[in-house]
């Protein structure tokens, strides 16, 4: 899954995974994490709000793949 950080204009790729693969670093995200929570079920071009211990992250779906 493609995002748009929007607040950081910055776009990153997702791989969304069981809580026992999931590694941050590796953009490997648990789909039990918070920001995976937000994003499952979500269309391109839907935003997410996500509070994240930075803060409120603002994340845009630019793609959906598998």
């Amino acid at each position: 899954m493609k995002v748009k950080n929007r607040k950081l204009n910055k776009e990153i790729v997702y791989t969304m995974v069981s809580e026992f693969e999931a590694d941050f670093a590796k953009n490997k995200l648990a789909v039990t994490s918070p920001i995976g929570r937000a994003l499952m079920g979500k269309s391109v071009g839907d935003v997410v709000s996500v509070k994240v211990p930075a803060g409120l992250m603002e994340l845009e779906v630019l793609e959906i793949t598998r």
